[in-house]
């Protein structure tokens, strides 16, 4: 079976985020790890090369194919920031509509700047974007 690509890692957080040339975009990342810490209640973390993650869960499907993934994160791409927040939680819909300037894929939100968009919605977007995925996730371990 294939080894999953998106693991944890020791690399330093703060080393990569000060890597970020865009002064502007640096800034927003140690923002959102600092609103990312205080809704999940847990530290940031290098998820891969380029993923900030905040917590766990254990994923497993029915072809067998498991591993672990952060419960919330982001990573501060070129053009935009993906946000991982899974989005099958019943408030999504209501809280996207409310939260500023941004596009939604299947388990990502990108947003350009933090200014786009309405830091309280993004708090309750982690908050029930976690307490989903751990509810959905607590009986797979």
């Amino acid at each position: 079976m294939a080894k999953n690509k998106t693991t944890e890692t020791t690399g330093s957080v703060t080393e990569f985020l000060n890597s970020i040339t865009d002064d502007a975009k640096r800034t927003d990342s140690f923002r959102l790890v600092q609103i990312m810490e205080e809704q999940t209640g847990y530290p940031a973390k290098m998820w891969g090369a380029s993923i900030v993650g905040f917590g766990s869960y254990h994923y497993k499907y029915a072809s067998g194919h498991e591993g672990d993934a952060p419960l919330a994160g982001f990573s501060p791409r070129k053009n935009e920031f993906s946000l991982y927040l899974y989005q099958e939680f019943t408030e999504k819909e209501k809280l996207l509509q409310v939260f500023g300037k941004h596009k939604a894929g299947k388990g990502c939100i990108y947003i350009k700047k933090l200014l786009d968009i309405n830091e309280d919605v993004l708090r309750k977007l982690i908050t029930s974007s976690v307490k989903y995925m751990q509810a959905k996730h607590s009986s797979q371990k």
